[in-house]
């Protein structure tokens, strides 16, 4: 190693930091995506508000679509007594509704209880005295008021009675009159996409039984409490014969179906219907059927509301009705729904353009696009769309934004923020389509601006390395440690436990001969192979003791205490074995672009632990911090045992027993290397803690360790065999570590101990003849 620093090729180590340039934006951008895929309450809250704010300043047009409100307002209980009322009145106010000319009555009402006016009720509420027996006789002979208000439900005709699904245990199960049949791939079920509950609130049977229609009125607000969509079916959790889950319509859908006197099987069509082939990963219910028309839903099933917003022309007083004070055809050929907008019967909601409006208000408004056939619709695969979208003008970010610097890629990013937000205003103007563009703009600002910022660094960083450029000859804590004591640059040693690395680029020799003629571009390329192997051992708390042209020694322990030093010696072998991938996959393109001859870099690795003395060590004009001992020189045969045994990554026994719990270790061989009698088990380094505890390492490993003690019992056969079952579980395994030189090295012992058996007192020991 040269005395001087080699100022070119500290230069040269502004092209590793440029990773921090292309991975920070990068996963920057990977946590926006992923945010998105999981639609996050904050992301989903942000996608509503612009789609609110659209609402807002372009709301639906107002069309008299014959939509009527019966309000029980507070007029109407001022006039006609508190809530509930006897079902008498309400058996009068659908005959006055259905003679005045309503075609449909729904009730956004359920009538969960028995009417406690009914006279059997009301003289089991009064008083005990004499009288008492022969009132509960007389009264029974008086009409029951559900009985009656039944019977004005199925003579009067075309009324819907409401349900609501809760979340509270099954006690009720409410009657099913529109149904559903699915459209789709095989095998999948409606319950399986919609919304399923776990209870009901139903009405009496009795009144239930008389409706033409049974429906439920859910309104499911968002996490904000605001109605922007509304579940078109729900499913009751509780199996019945035959149907499964039974699946309830929305009021206004079972209304609208009423109306049309379409059959009670309303059509669903999950992605992939009638043979489409789904072109996203998206599924779920796209539409249903109604009678005549489609309506488009979202994945679960749920209705888009375009409001129209709070309209007094939609309302009419109950009290009105009863009392017979209507304009002249106020109600001729108008469908009715029959709700409340008083405040103390807890029926308000809140709208993108209605803090507070009644939840039958919304029925209506549902009610009226259904009839006018304009809706307002979430593509299935928006989401998709939208998510690919900010995937690849992201990318385009990160690659940018190094190459064309900050200005360029601001002006382009800034004209299609620009487009994106044009293209979805035109989508919900014209089309009634919603795209979201402002999640992908602000998630390409954040990335924007990390891409930007770590550019400005770089060049602040570039600066001072060259400034800094002798100081990265050592190890970081040591220059901070001399910084702090030079005192200790003096000669002497201490003994400590240590790891040792070496590594050492393999087939150097043929790689320097193509570079005869440019001893620079052999230069460049061995400190383009070094920067990121020593960053590797750098980053993990390593020392670099040297330099020898192209080989690394490196130690852990010293100067400063190191734990779980051999763990950190092996984590930087395995980094050093990815940051080599990483080179080649870029010298590979490099030398594709410029159509050069390309020859891949390989290298080899030793690891032992042990006693090893460490210090100054030299001479008083010149010395280096390194390290001596018996382990320093088994840590460097075993880097040269690699290539030998068709591995990477070679670890002696010490080094294997500290680091066996976290990492994918293998037994190799009982070895005694060169310059040394005494035989030692050597090991190999297959992968992190990722492959150590998966199954298929548990196996492997078992089935190898079957194999070497075969091996040692002379017992070729079998050794054979279980050969050929540690390839099959391997292949494909263990990634850039290929074991076919291994067990392609123990099939030739095999035949050549055929050929001449080993002595009978062989104890499995190789020796080793070269380095």
């Amino acid at each position: 190693m040269s005395d001087q620093p080699n100022t070119p090729g500290r230069l040269s180590r502004a092209r590793v930091t440029l990773w921090l340039h292309y991975l920070v934006p990068l996963a920057v951008l990977l946590v926006c995506v992923v945010l998105r895929w999981q639609d996050v309450p904050l992301v989903g809250q942000l996608r509503m508000s612009v789609f609110d704010n659209y609402q807002r300043i372009a709301p639906r047009a107002f069309e008299d679509a014959g939509v009527r409100i019966i309000d029980i307002d507070e007029r109407s209980l001022d006039e006609m007594g508190q809530w509930p009322w006897p079902r008498t009145r309400l058996a009068e106010l659908i005959y006055r509704l259905r003679l005045a000319g309503a075609q449909v009555v729904g009730f956004d009402i359920v009538f969960a209880e028995p009417d406690r006016t009914s006279p059997a009720r009301v003289v089991h509420d009064w008083p005990k005295n004499d009288n008492s027996d022969a009132l509960a006789k007389l009264a029974e002979t008086l009409p029951d008021h559900d009985l009656l208000f039944a019977e004005f439900i199925n003579g009067v005709g075309q009324v819907v009675t409401a349900a609501q699904l809760t979340s509270q245990p099954f006690s009720t199960l409410p009657r099913q009159v529109g149904n559903f049949s699915v459209g789709g791939e095989a095998g999948r079920h409606l319950a399986d996409f919609i919304p399923v509950l776990s209870g009901a609130t139903a009405n009496l049977s009795v009144i239930e039984e008389a409706a033409a229609g049974n429906a439920i009125i859910n309104v499911s607000p968002e996490q904000d409490g605001v109605v922007r969509r509304v579940p078109l079916m729900l499913a009751l959790d509780h199996e019945e014969p035959l149907i499964g889950k039974p699946v309830y319509p929305t009021l206004s859908m079972e209304v609208f179906r009423i109306l049309q006197d379409a059959p009670r099987t309303m059509n669903v069509r999950l992605s992939g219907a009638s043979g489409a082939t789904r072109w996203t990963t998206a599924e779920g219910v796209e539409a249903i059927r109604v009678g005549k028309v489609t309506i488009p839903t979202d994945q679960s099933g749920h209705m888009w509301v375009h409001f129209a917003g709070h309209r007094a022309e939609r309302y009419i007083s109950a009290a009105d009705v009863i009392k017979g004070n209507l304009p002249e055809r106020a109600l001729e050929n108008t469908v009715v729904l029959i709700g409340t907008s008083a405040a103390g019967l807890l029926d308000l909601r809140s709208t993108p353009l209605d803090p507070v409006l009644p939840g039958v208000e919304i029925h209506a408004e549902m009610l009226e696009q259904m009839l006018l056939g304009q809706f307002l619709t979430r593509p299935y695969w928006a989401a998709e769309i939208e998510t690919l979208v900010l995937l690849l003008v992201g990318l385009f970010f990160v690659l940018a934004i190094p190459k064309l610097g900050a200005v360029w890629p601001a002006i382009i990013g800034g004209t299609m923020t620009v487009a994106a937000g044009g293209f979805s205003w035109w989508a919900y103007s014209s089309q009634q389509i919603l795209i979201d563009p402002v999640y992908g703009a602000v998630s390409l600002v954040a990335v924007y601006l990390i891409a930007s910022s770590i550019g400005f660094m770089r060049t602040e960083g570039e600066r001072k390395q060259v400034r800094a450029a002798f100081a990265n000859y050592l190890s970081p804590a040591l220059v901070e440690q001399l910084a702090r004591h030079p005192e200790r640059l003096k000669l002497g040693g201490e003994t400590r436990d240590m790891t040792l690395l070496f590594c050492d680029v393999r087939g150097f020799t043929s790689i320097s001969e193509g570079f005869k003629s440019n001893p620079q571009g052999l230069t460049r390329l061995i400190n383009r192979l070094l920067t990121p192997l020593s960053k590797a051992i750098l980053d993990r708390e390593g020392t670099i003791d040297k330099y020898m042209g192209d080989c690394i020694m490196a130690f852990w322990n010293a100067p400063l205490d190191v734990p779980a030093h051999a763990r950190r010696a092996c984590e930087s072998a395995l980094a050093m074995f990815d940051a080599l991938e990483h080179l080649n996959a870029r010298r590979a393109e490099e030398a594709t672009e410029e159509r050069q001859d390309y020859l891949p870099l390989n290298i080899g690795i030793g690891i032992n632990s042990g006693n090893c003395l460490v210090g100054n060590m030299g001479s008083d004009q010149r010395f280096d911090y390194s390290v001596l001992g018996d382990a320093v020189n088994l840590a460097s045969r075993l880097e040269g045992q690699s290539k030998n045994y068709g591995v990477g990554i070679v670890i002696g026994e010490e080094t294997a027993r500290q680091a066996a719990d976290g990492f994918a270790i293998l037994e190799l061989d009982l070895i005694a290397v060169k310059g040394k009698s005494e035989a030692v088990r050597i090991f190999t380094l297959l992968g992190d803690s990722t492959i150590a505890h998966s199954a298929e390492f548990a196996d492997l490993r078992d089935r190898h360790m079957q194999m070497i003690q075969s091996y040692r019992l002379q017992d070729w056969d079998g050794t054979e065999r279980l050969i050929d079952e540690c390839i099959a579980l391997a292949t494909d395994m263990i990634g850039q570590f290929d074991l076919a030189g291994l067990y392609g090295l123990y099939r030739d012992r095999i035949a050549t101990f055929r050929a001449n058996p080993p002595p009978p007192d062989w104890d499995g020991v190789f020796v080793a003849t070269s380095k």
